[in-house]
């Protein structure tokens, strides 16, 4: 009877253990402190407008604050090799965008897409090709006649070697037998504050780049080199196909951690951003900026940057492009 007793005794001492136990577990899930979100470019950009708005709107999905932080550098690669080193813990995240499938075949980091766990893609934009609302360029072919004129006199910003816009403008030059000067800078925003400024004759960036300067009427957008016009302000402006230019180059934004991050936490933030890009409040902001939406949950969006990766390989290996 006593043994009975005795055993009974410690069966519910550590049914009382495994309880106590049980507690700080559940208090501790993912995420019990704020997130990091790395922004790898300059403040005041596409990609940084569209990290704030949702990191304010995805605290009513998550338990923790997204904290947004910039690093800079290397067209994305300073901040994502931060996120590829991070612990996988779920703490530090980053947006990924199109560039992370372009900089790695042109020597300019050691990563590559396959380093990051991508988690959902958040917006798809095409490049756009702008000058500013003074320019002697009034269209796409003055800008081209004068890049085949005078070779290399035509300055094109961009957020830096192997964005997007590098990539968009060094394809079109192919497509157009036309020659510019590409100016490379640490993010799109200073790219365009230089256009206001009057040091380069164009930008090759996203239409959110630019969208406050063309509602100003400061910045005047020649042509989007998407398959169909979009809106917002932008329904006159042309493609490059209606210019009879067959190019089409897009961008993307997503959300991304460190390889190795756990099932759970990754599952948590699935959920979280599919909900958090639903707000109203979200959208409305993207559509005011005229950010392009294209929600693409994880399996997805993987599939899409394993197909943008061999793309822009082939692409950058083909034209010879260089940082």
């Amino acid at each position: 009877m006593a043994l009975s007793i005795d055993r009974r005794h410690a069966l519910q001492s550590l049914a009382a253990l495994a309880a106590a136990a049980a507690v700080p577990a559940r208090a501790q899930a993912y995420p019990n402190k704020p997130i990091e979100l790395i922004v790898p470019f300059a403040a005041g950009g596409g990609t940084d407008v569209l990290a704030r708005a949702l990191a304010e709107q995805a605290r009513a999905h998550l338990p923790q604050n997204l904290i947004v932080i910039n690093r800079a550098g290397a067209s994305g690669g300073i901040g994502w090799g931060e996120l590829v080193n991070a612990k996988p813990d779920g703490y530090k995240l980053a947006i990924i965008t199109v560039e992370i499938t372009m900089i790695p075949h042109m020597g300019l980091v050691k990563l590559t897409a396959d380093d990051v766990l991508p988690i959902a893609r958040l917006n798809a934009d095409p490049a756009t090709i702008a000058v500013r609302a003074d320019s002697p360029y009034r269209t796409l072919e003055d800008l081209l006649a004068a890049a085949r004129k005078n070779p290399g006199a035509v300055r094109v910003g961009n957020a830096g070697p192997g964005s997007l816009g590098h990539l968009a403008a060094a394809a079109l030059e192919d497509k157009a037998q036309a020659q510019f000067n590409h100016a490379p800078y640490r993010g799109a925003n200073p790219a365009v504050l230089d256009l206001l400024g009057g040091h380069i004759e164009a930008v090759a960036v996203t239409p959110v780049e630019v969208a406050t300067y063309v509602a100003a009427g400061k910045v005047r957008p020649l042509a989007v080199m998407a398959d169909k016009r979009i809106g917002a302000g932008w329904e006159q402006v042309p493609t490059l196909k209606e210019r009879q230019i067959d190019l089409s180059i897009g961008g993307w934004r997503g959300l991304a951690a460190p390889r190795g991050t756990p099932p759970e936490v990754v599952a948590t933030l699935r959920t979280a951003m599919a909900r958090t890009l639903q707000e109203p409040a979200l959208r409305e902001t993207m559509a005011k900026q005229n950010m392009g939406e294209g929600y693409l949950d994880a399996p997805d969006f993987k599939a899409l940057i394993v197909r943008d990766n061999a793309f822009f390989k082939q692409l950058i290996g083909r034209l010879d492009i260089r940082a």
